[in-house]
This record gives C-alpha cells, structure tokens and sequence, in this order.
C-alpha cells in the first residue's frame, strides 16, 4: 500500500469514528473521576502502547491545581516484572486479569484495547472487570472480536488492517483524553 493510500484511509476512519460511543465513554470516565474510582487500561502490541499512553495523558496531562483531585489511572501493561511473573507462572492470558483482581472495584473502569477483539489477556481482565462490578469501556477493530459484547461501551474501527486500527485507537484516545482534560480544568477553575 502507498503511503498516500494509507492516510487517506486513516484519515476517512478518524472522520467515520462514532462520535456518540466516544462521548459515551468519555461521560463513563468523566463518572468514574468524580467518584474517584480507579481507571485501569490494558492491550497488548501497539494497543499497550496506547493504553500506556491513555494513562499518562490523564495521569499527568490534566492541569490541576496541587490540591485537587487527580484521575486515578494505571496502565496494566507498564509492569514488565508483574506481567512475565504471571505469564511464567499462570500463562500468557493472565497478565492482565490477575493484577487487575487485586485491585479492581465496584464502579471502576476498565479501558481494554485490542485491534482484534480476540485477544485472551483482554478479554479475561474484562471478564475479571465485569465480575467485580467495573465498567469496561473497549476500543476494538474490525468487527469487533468478543471483546465488543463484554463492553459496556464499544469504539469498534472496521478496518482489516492492524497498523489503521491501532492509529485510529490512538487518535480516539487522544480525542477523549482531551474532552476529559477540558472537564477537569474547568471545574478547577
């Protein structure tokens, strides 16, 4: 594929992005933010990436004031001596599920990223996410995989191809990273 062909279709998937599904999600994390519930991203590959960088954005991209309430976020993916503990020891499909286990609570959210839909580390931390009363809210591709019915709330991008998809992740990522932003710095106000 030429590089001109590749961004314009990257281009047309941001523009055909479900802006309502976004909003929602947005909305359900703006909710666990002023319940000062925990956020926990997870994804594996460029997803992890995205899902490392989704935290870092809200962790430390929200201009708040010292004395004001912060998002509460973690990326499960950042713990590279956690993840190979329990890859080693309980199999490759556990590394997000377990370490979630141990943290996760009733009115939490769980952001799961997978291009595929398909990936078992995701989509048992959702069902770890479901069983404790979180939310999962999913960016996801193609047609969604399994992982569009354990969300609450789904961002499906219908492309077939991983790097299109994954762009698209970020650029959604970033676009409710920025609506959240704009909530919490203006009520600092």
């Amino acid at each position: 594929m030429a590089m001109h062909d590749y961004l314009t279709q990257v281009g047309k998937l941001i523009q055909e992005l479900p802006r309502e599904a976004m909003r929602a999600i947005a909305d359900r994390l703006w909710q666990a933010y002023c319940e000062e519930a925990q956020i926990f991203a997870c994804g594996n590959g460029g997803s992890s990436a995205t899902a490392s960088h989704f935290a870092e954005d809200l962790s430390k991209g929200v201009d708040l004031p010292r004395e004001r309430q912060r998002f509460r976020v973690i990326s499960l993916a950042d713990s590279v001596p956690v993840l190979t503990a329990y890859a080693n020891d309980l199999g490759y499909e556990h590394v997000f599920s377990e370490p979630l286990r141990n943290l996760v609570r009733a009115g939490d959210v769980l952001v799961a990223i997978s291009a595929s839909g398909s990936s078992p580390n995701v989509l048992r931390a959702s069902q770890v996410a479901r069983e404790a009363g979180a939310s999962v809210v999913a960016l996801t591709g193609r047609d969604g995989g399994e992982l569009k019915h354990l969300a609450d709330l789904c961002v499906v991008v219908p492309a077939p191809s991983m790097q299109q998809i994954e762009d698209v992740h970020l650029a959604a990522a970033h676009a409710i990273y920025l609506d959240l932003k704009a909530r919490a710095e203006a009520t600092a106000r």
